[in-house]
């Protein structure tokens, strides 16, 4: 799991990628719990993740885990930002914005995703 979930440093800052491209319903699954494992460990508000969903599976069951690991790892995120999310459909992103009273930016490139999350 390390290789898909990991800090990468970007201008200074340490941000955690959620490298879920080309993951099948199965391994999203197993990659949300860690995940959701990982991000409790750290400081309230300390955590800034970049979700790269580029190819995955995200069907009913996998929308549901996502929308759980949003809503529990809240306290701990600072910023989150997620790229490859053009074949996740729309009422889906919608679900997860308002089930998870969280702001989840969207970007086409994980360099300006990565941009976004470090700037202040």
């Amino acid at each position: 799991m390390d290789d898909r979930i990991h800090f990468v440093e970007h201008q200074g800052k340490q941000v955690l990628l959620l490298d879920f491209s080309h993951a099948n319903a199965h391994e999203m699954q197993l990659l949300l719990e860690y995940v959701r494992i990982t991000v409790a460990k750290h400081a309230h508000e300390s955590v800034m993740t970049l979700a790269d969903y580029t190819g995955s599976t995200v069907d009913h069951a996998v929308a549901t885990k996502i929308k759980e690991v949003l809503t529990l790892d809240r306290p701990f995120v600072k910023k989150t930002a997620w790229v490859g999310t053009e074949s996740i459909p729309h009422a889906f992103m919608e679900n997860f914005h308002n089930f998870s009273q969280r702001e989840i930016v969207t970007f086409k490139t994980r360099e300006e995703a990565m941009d976004w999350l470090v700037e202040e």
